[in-house]
């Protein structure tokens, strides 16, 4: 059963965090340079909340474009799902399902280990399908003949 923490293995484990009282136009210069769709707020070393595009184009709207002097504290997400490194692979789809989830922060009790993306999802299966595939394959052409009718 695929794990959270091979998923992380795979991707990398680059963090990208802020904290609450970041500005807002701070979070999105990082996140159009660094080509990310969240970022992890961490306060006092604990996970605060997540700050992803939804909650930055939702204030955009409600501010006809404008982000002014808003800190990320008053639009992140402050109550984020959060899985751990050894949660399956199908427990993290359905959260993400479930809560309308994009990325979903991983923490290993207070720390933070990284963030597993909608994306991070598709490519995890998509690699695991393909493997399976692959084990079926060699599977197949290993199968014993029947010695009688020379059939499989």
């Amino acid at each position: 059963m695929l794990k959270v923490s091979e998923i992380l293995r795979v991707k990398g484990n680059t963090l990208y965090t802020a904290t609450p009282d970041t500005q807002v136009s701070v979070a999105i210069s990082t996140m159009s340079e660094q080509d990310i769709g969240s970022l992890v707020i961490m306060e006092s070393g604990m996970l605060a909340g997540m700050l992803t595009f939804r909650e930055i184009m939702r204030h955009l709207d409600q501010n006809e474009g404008n982000v002014g002097e808003t800190t990320i504290r008053a639009i992140m997400d402050d109550a984020p799902v959060s899985v751990s490194p050894n949660t399956s692979a199908e427990e993290v789809q359905r959260l993400m399902l479930d809560k309308h989830a994009r990325y979903i922060p991983v923490m290993d009790g207070p720390t933070l280990l990284g963030v597993i993306s909608f994306y991070d999802m598709a490519q995890a299966i998509v690699a695991a399908q393909q493997f399976e595939n692959n084990m079926l394959k060699a599977y197949i052409r290993e199968w014993p003949m029947d010695s009688a009718s020379g059939n499989p």
